[in-house]
């Protein structure tokens, strides 16, 4: 059966070996590239989730060491419960909670800060797949938000599948310019005057 094939050479893995960042394999585009080419795809890389129960902390640590800044909060059977953000960590929100309810930090869990499903809004991947980059940061600009989900119906079924998501950060890296975390340019005149940089 395999003696058609032969086996590749092995050699050890070097000290110092580091993973590669998918983001960073993903070419340049232009405001009017196909919006496909900047949507992280769910079919093709793995959503980063974590459970409602994990302590806050954990998925600071699990956002750095996944080089992502969203995380979907899933269930046991892959429901999603709402999502958390690296802001929704790193700002006022855990400060609030722990005040509010006389906890420490260390003891707040996702389920407390994450954005539940039904504050959640969705993209329609069949509007997407015929959009343009420049439709995307218009959506993120026109909602306030760093991060878009996309979603399709179910093959076959009843439901609906949350097929990926669009982050601001990762447009701005392949439009290639600079974007704080937090800064949203306000006009395309911004977005083409930093791309004539």
């Amino acid at each position: 059966m395999y003696r058609d094939y032969q086996p590749l050479s092995r050699r050890p893995l070097a000290a110092g070996a580091h993973l590669q960042n998918p983001s960073y394999l993903r070419g340049r585009v232009r405001l009017d590239s196909s919006a496909l080419e900047v949507m992280t795809d769910f079919r093709l890389v793995a959503a980063a989730t974590i459970d409602p129960d994990a302590p806050l902390d954990a998925a600071n640590r699990f956002m750095i060491r996944r080089g992502v800044r969203l995380l979907l909060v899933t269930d046991d059977q892959r429901e999603i419960l709402g999502l958390i953000t690296a802001t929704d960590i790193l700002g006022e929100r855990p400060v609030k909670f722990a005040i509010d309810r006389g906890v420490k930090r260390q003891d707040i869990l996702v389920r407390d800060i994450m954005t539940p499903r039904e504050r959640l809004e969705v993209l329609w991947y069949a509007d997407v797949a015929t959009a343009e980059v420049g439709h995307i940061v218009a959506t993120l600009k026109a909602a306030g938000r760093q991060h878009a989900l996309v979603a399709e119906s179910a093959d076959g079924a009843a439901g609906v599948l949350v097929r990926g998501v669009f982050s601001l950060s990762q447009i701005a890296r392949q439009l290639g310019i600079q974007l704080a975390w937090t800064e949203v340019a306000r006009t395309f005149g911004e977005i083409e005057a930093a791309l004539g940089r």
